[in-house]
């Protein structure tokens, strides 16, 4: 007969880290990964029980659970950065707006003027609980990475998405919890003659960071192509901020709407830019050459659209090494 445990070992037990669900993995490739933090606690875990001592597993550092409007809040967060990529910190929602049917834009709170320390394109990680359930998933705030006192997200929310049934109930005051941040692109002024950006949908959130490091800095003379692929014309996001971005000497702005069969029906400031149908072989030859220099290109959408995007700039002579993928 196998040996009872006894109260002693089922204390330790009690305490072991219990392994991530597939659900708990954002698939963002964040470093450290979820997975990574689960083999550490359970490292630092088979040594506090090796040598009988709990006080050992109390060296992790607690996860800050104050919302940012707490008096002790700013006490308890990195007078650098108010994120933590191995533990999440709460913020609370203090705008909610709708752009499109199934797409909103976030604003949270930041203690006094403290800010992200984002470096451009870099995502942070949500984490939801939905039906008894943890979930997590990579968001780019489309707010500058030194944004004082907020930051923003653009999501879109499926019908059927673990998340999105999380994230429709949010509203103002509400307090969720980010970890990061993590990846990001290693942009430098005027190190590519022109960026050409593929985004499709919400893959627009981390172009926007890039392209207001761009034309916030004078001395940064990168030319930049942005193509963003919509369904149709009412389901582009941001309008505003993409006109004011379009009206410096070196922003271009195409936009691609599978929906759409006709141009007629749009602002005539938007027609000679916009293409109906998908973004294909053949038009993504014909924007590489209208490109004013050779390109380097930047691309985020969904995996189908990401390799569909690939197959076609190497069709048209870009390579793999002048290509990003967030």
């Amino acid at each position: 007969m196998p040996r009872a445990m006894s109260g002693n070992e089922e204390d330790w037990l009690a305490l072991r880290p219990q392994e991530p669900s597939p659900s708990q993995c954002c698939g963002g490739g964040c470093k450290p990964c979820i997975y990574d933090l689960y083999e550490k606690e359970l490292a630092q875990w088979e040594r506090a029980k090796a040598k009988q001592d709990r006080s050992l597993l109390t060296e992790k550092r607690e996860q800050v659970d104050l919302p940012p409007s707490h008096p002790g809040a700013c006490a308890l967060m990195s007078s650098n950065s108010v994120l933590n990529p191995d533990t999440f910190t709460a913020f609370s929602v203090s705008s909610v707006e709708q752009l499109t049917e199934d797409t909103y834009q976030y604003k949270f709170e930041l203690p006094g003027n403290s800010s992200l320390q984002l470096s451009l394109g870099q995502h942070i990680v949500l984490r939801g609980i939905v039906n008894g359930l943890e979930v997590q998933r990579a968001y780019t705030p489309i707010s500058p990475g030194n944004a004082e006192g907020y930051f923003e997200v653009l999501i879109k929310c499926y019908e059927a998405g673990l998340m999105s049934q999380y994230i429709k109930t949010w509203k103002k005051g509400d307090v969720v919890f980010w970890r990061g941040p993590f990846g990001g692109f290693p942009y430098r002024p005027n190190k590519h003659g022109e960026l050409l950006m593929l985004a499709s949908g919400t893959g627009l959130a981390p172009m926007l960071p890039i392209l207001q490091s761009i034309t916030d800095d004078e001395e940064d003379e990168t030319f930049v192509t942005l193509v963003g692929c919509f369904p149709t014309f009412d389901k582009i996001y941001l309008k505003p901020l993409l006109q004011d971005l379009a009206r410096y000497w070196n922003i271009r702005i195409f936009y691609v709407l599978s929906q759409e069969t006709s141009l007629e029906k749009l602002p005539w400031s938007y027609q000679e830019n916009t293409y109906t149908g998908r973004l294909n072989e053949d038009l993504m030859k014909t924007i590489i050459n209208s490109c004013r220099r050779r390109p380097f290109v930047l691309i985020c959408g969904s995996s189908a659209f990401n390799e569909d995007m690939t197959r076609y700039l190497k069709a048209a002579g870009i390579e793999e090494n002048s290509c990003f993928i967030f």
